[in-house]
This record gives structure tokens, sequence and C-alpha cells, in this order.
């Protein structure tokens, strides 16, 4: 691949690694089933079961968007720039909104943990979408947002930037960016999904000792073929709509709904 003639060479491949390396580490904290023994061990098929596990997705998808200002910022391109700036504005925007979406589950179920979460849900009976459908409206968009899908793909608008923040990569270079953004991140944040608001690996035991499993690659990939079915249909929003739409309509819900979810979660105690 050709390398720009005035780029940093250090941040431009800094770039490639900041944009991937968060979208893999988000796996770490998804629980893809309950946990069991062999051999005489136990086995849980999470790799870090932490009590702050949504804290670390905040942290890790809080990352994903230097990959984006590094590859903007060093490819000393202005449509490389701007694509990269765009992509900011929009994390900032939604990343507010996707707490607030988050904070009413973790007031329902009184834990972080990921596998504490999908645990409530188990033992109440009940998956959390019931309790909060609005939330999960919210963190839809905002998976939209986060993995810079249409219509919130501004930093990549081809009729405006030609391939946005990563015109000048090249090679191997160029496809990881959207393998991290559109394949990784868009996996990820449904498997974070499945766990919030679909109640994890729950399901009924109709494939023998493999169901939980089954049932969490089920659902995950249905909320995938969901969101590429929106990224195929929808039109893209102007950049100046993206930002007002975060700031003055899914803001104010998303803090009316954890409100109301503060009095639902007393209610139910």
């Amino acid at each position: 691949s050709i390398i720009p003639q005035n780029a940093d060479k250090v941040v431009y491949y800094l770039a490639v690694v900041m944009a991937v390396a968060p979208a893999i580490l988000l796996f770490s904290v998804i629980p893809f089933g309950p946990g069991f023994t062999l051999f005489g061990y136990e086995i849980k098929p999470i790799i870090a079961d932490v009590n702050i596990a949504l804290l670390l997705v905040f942290a890790f998808g809080s990352l994903a968007v230097y990959g984006t200002i590094f590859s903007g910022w060093a490819s000393n391109s202005k449509y490389a720039f701007i694509g990269s700036l765009r992509k900011a504005a929009v994390i900032i925007s939604y990343e507010v909104v996707l707490g607030f979406s988050v904070l009413g589950v973790i007031l329902l179920a009184g834990t972080m943990s990921t596998t504490g979460i999908v645990q409530a849900q188990i033992e109440r009976g009940v998956w959390f979408i019931v309790y909060q459908p609005v939330a999960f409206i919210l963190y839809l968009f905002c998976m939209l947002a986060e993995s810079g899908r249409v219509p919130f793909d501004i930093q990549e608008a081809e009729a405006e930037l030609v391939t946005g923040y990563n015109v000048e990569y090249g090679g191997m270079r160029f496809g990881v960016f959207p393998l991290a953004e559109w394949y990784l991140n868009v996996m990820a944040l449904s498997a974070i999904a499945v766990v919030l608001f679909f109640g994890g690996w729950s399901g009924p035991h109709i494939f023998g000792p493999l169901s939980p499993y089954l049932w969490f690659l089920i659902k995950m990939f249905a909320l995938v073929f969901f969101v590429l079915w929106l990224h195929w249909t929808l039109p893209r929003f102007q950049a100046k709509d993206i930002t007002e739409i975060g700031w003055k309509i899914m803001l104010p819900i998303s803090i009316v709904n954890v409100v109301f979810t503060a009095v639902l979660a007393y209610i139910l105690q």
C-alpha cells in the first residue's frame, strides 16, 4: 500500500491498531453463556467477569474514536481530517445518551456486571426490554452512531469526503477500518444489547446442553441482521441534524427515562 509522503508515519500506523483493538476488547466482558464444569474445572465463557464490566464497555467504546482521529490527523489530508472531526462530534453527542440508556438497566439489575445483569433477568423471569423499551430504542440509535452506520456515517460520506477519514489508506490497512466498524463493533454492541435487554443466554432448552449458547448467538445475529437492514434502508442525515437530534431530543428523553426507571426500580424492590 502507498503511504502519503507528508504523513506522520508513527500515528498513521497507530491509528490502525487503535481502530481495531477497542472493538476486540469489547468481547472480553461479554458472557456468551453460563459457566460449566469440565474435568473438575469450572469454565466461564467470558474472559473478564468483573463487577465493572459496563464501565469497561464505555471505556473501550470511547477509545475507538481515537483510531478515527489519528487516521484523519496523520494522513495530512483535508478530507480525512474533516471526516475524523465529524466522527468525533457524533461520538461526543451520543456517548452521553448511551450512558443514560444503559443506566436504567443498571438501576433495575443493581449491578454493572454483565453476568449479573443476565442473572437478574433470569431470576425475574422478564427481559429488561419489557421495562426499558425506550432505553433499547435509544441504545439502538447510539449503536448505529458508535459503529458509524447509516444514517450516522457522515465521517465517510462518499459524495463529500471521498471515503472520509481512511481515504489515504490502502491494502489491508484500509480494510481494517471497515472490519472494526462494520463487523466487530456491530457484533460486539449487538451482543451487549442481548445481555442488557434480551436476557442473554436465557431461552427454552430445545437444543440440549448447547441451548444457552445457541440462544445467545441467535439473538446476537438477529440484531446484527436488523442493524445491517437499517444500514441499507435509511438515508444519511446531515451532520448538523445528527448532533441536534442527539443533544436536543435523545438526551432529554434518556434523562426522563432514567428518572422513570429509578421510580420503577424502587417499586419493584
